[in-house]
């Protein structure tokens, strides 16, 4: 089967906090974002599933491209994603980030904590790696 494409955000507090969500009927935290509608490209995409899912509107050539991965599906068994993954530029407060459409659940993680044991494979695999490296450099 073709890997499934998403588009995918990272999301900062003020604290250094990433954002993630949970979709409803889901039990992995993943990024905010989705899937690409027929002609839209992969920044359209990140920016739409970023107003739509968590209510931040940063219009798509705001967007940091931070990587291209391919990782397990979270939730979709036997199944992998390409992931383009951007950043959203500066900080956004927890306060302002709301949970709509098919968004269950929010939680900030701090990717200097322990990490717990819900997260979805691109978050683990790569993301988080990715950040790390570049916080030493």
């Amino acid at each position: 089967m073709p890997p499934i494409v998403v588009s995918a955000v990272c999301v900062f507090s003020p604290a250094g906090q990433l954002l993630t969500v949970r979709k409803r009927g889901t039990d992995r935290f993943m990024h905010p974002g989705g899937k690409p509608e027929p002609g839209e490209s992969a920044a359209e995409a990140a920016s739409r599933e970023l107003a739509e899912e968590v209510g931040i509107a940063v219009a798509a050539d705001e967007l940091e491209p931070m990587g291209f991965w391919v990782a397990r599906a979270a939730n979709e068994a036997g199944m992998d994603i390409e992931a383009t993954v951007f950043t959203a530029p500066g900080t956004h407060e927890p306060s302002e980030v709301h949970a709509s459409a098919e968004i269950a659940e929010l939680r900030w993680l701090d990717p200097r904590d322990e990490l717990p044991g819900d997260l979805a494979p691109l978050l683990t695999d790569h993301v988080l790696p990715a950040l790390e490296a570049f916080r030493r450099a």
